[in-house]
């Protein structure tokens, strides 16, 4: 008999028990009992030598995991980037959120500390776990002790600050690293130069004598952000709301991405189905708020958002007020804003964006799980000039190394 059609033969028995046991029941009596399992034995011994021949199945093998240690000091879509590419080399990721102490120690003061920064690992799409406090060069010993098999890097070399070599020789030495490609165009030494060159005027007393503008990019076109739809599929969710879901709608610049606005948006996905983000274009933001913000341009915005697990889609280039056509195209049920809101810190305040919403019953505010905002964190690279202008010198200094020797690195 071919070991196949036996092997359906079993499965449809397994699913017909009565005809098993009426089959079960033939073996109990009979004068012919002993030939007829002479005869069941040989069969069975053919059907042994049959499978010898057939390959055994693939069982499942155990889940690949990947660890990815990281700063995330101002997170960025190169941040989620990474994660997302780290996150396809095997089953689980975990993110190792780097101590603020060893930041310090290893690179230079830390703008966000390690809670802040745990909360925006947690919430991206792609991250199943989250160990906080990790050290900042990795060891196949760290990776043993994290349950893991690989680490990810980018293909810019990390450089150890107290010898100069490669922070990553000993994993890669075992075999336990994999290369992604680096995201260009976008990094916190970039986003920490433009709020150096934005406050330098504000404190030009304290500056050394450093001209702040070589701190960031060589020039406006040179290394840029590289914007492809491709990279919007990659991060999108690309599922549509159902006719039963309960749209919830929530708007905002969301510049120089933190946990405040990551908490509001998690608690406005709390109450629906599928939420939709509005992001402010770049004019529409700088007429809000002044000065040179954005920060991060409507793209760089707009990837940051999508990267997180309660976001369903996002409106590039929102109206900055919510109107009652939006209201009835996108069947939105409930328009969402943090008490920390949108227009606090606005040059000039105009009339309430949402008015029309309010009057129609469908406004709900939300508790800020923290009152932070932009400013404040420009505030904070303000405290720490001094520091920051070491930092980011000798991290512009890496990334010009890096650039002179950089082959391309297909991207996952």
């Amino acid at each position: 008999m071919d070991a196949k059609i036996l092997s359906f033969l079993l499965q449809k028995l397994e699913a017909n028990q009565s005809v098993k046991d009426r089959l079960l029941s033939l073996t109990e009596s009979g004068e012919e009992i002993n030939e007829v399992s002479q005869s069941a034995d040989s069969l069975f011994q053919q059907i042994l030598i049959e499978l010898e021949s057939v390959p055994h199945p693939i069982s499942k093998s155990v889940k690949v995991r990947i660890y990815m240690a990281a700063c995330m000091d101002i997170i960025h879509s190169g941040h989620f980037n990474c994660m997302r590419q780290a996150r396809s080399l095997g089953d689980e990721l975990v993110v190792g959120v780097i101590a603020d102490s060893e930041i310090a120690r290893c690179k230079g003061p830390p703008v966000m500390s390690e809670q802040e920064r745990a909360v925006m690992a947690e919430a991206c799409k792609w991250v199943d776990n989250v160990v906080v406090g990790v050290e900042y060069y990795v060891t196949p010993e760290i990776l043993h002790r994290v349950g893991c098999d690989y680490v990810v890097h980018g293909d810019d070399i990390a450089i150890r600050k107290d010898t100069g070599t490669d922070a990553y020789a000993d994993v890669r030495a075992a075999g336990m690293l994999k290369i992604v490609k680096r995201t260009e165009g976008i990094s916190t030494t970039e986003m920490v130069g433009k709020m150096l060159l934005m406050t330098q005027t504000e404190t030009a007393a304290e500056s050394p004598s450093v001209t702040v503008s070589d701190m960031v990019k060589q020039s406006p076109t040179d290394r840029k952000f590289l914007a492809t739809t491709r990279r919007i599929t990659q991060f999108a969710s690309n599922n549509p709301p159902k006719s039963t879901d309960r749209i919830v709608y929530v708007d905002g610049s969301f510049d120089l991405f933190h946990m405040g606005h990551v908490e509001t948006i998690k608690r406005a996905k709390e109450l629906g189905d599928y939420l939709i983000v509005g992001i402010h274009d770049d004019k529409t933001v700088n007429q809000h708020k002044g000065k040179n913000y954005p920060i991060m341009n409507l793209h760089e915005r707009t990837l940051n958002v999508l990267a997180l697990k309660y976001v369903d889609d996002v409106i590039m280039g929102a109206p900055w007020s919510v109107s009652e056509d939006m209201i009835k195209t996108l069947n939105i049920s409930v328009v969402v804003q943090g008490s920390n809101h949108k227009d606090a810190t606005d040059v000039e305040k105009g009339e309430d964006p949402y008015a029309v919403a309010k009057d129609k019953g469908v406004y709900v505010e939300v508790k800020s799980a923290s009152e932070m905002n932009a400013e404040d964190i420009v505030q904070r690279i303000v405290a720490n000039r001094l520091a920051y202008i070491s930092r980011n010198t000798r991290m512009v200094a890496n990334e010009a190394s890096y650039y002179q020797t950089k082959t391309y690195v297909p991207e996952l």
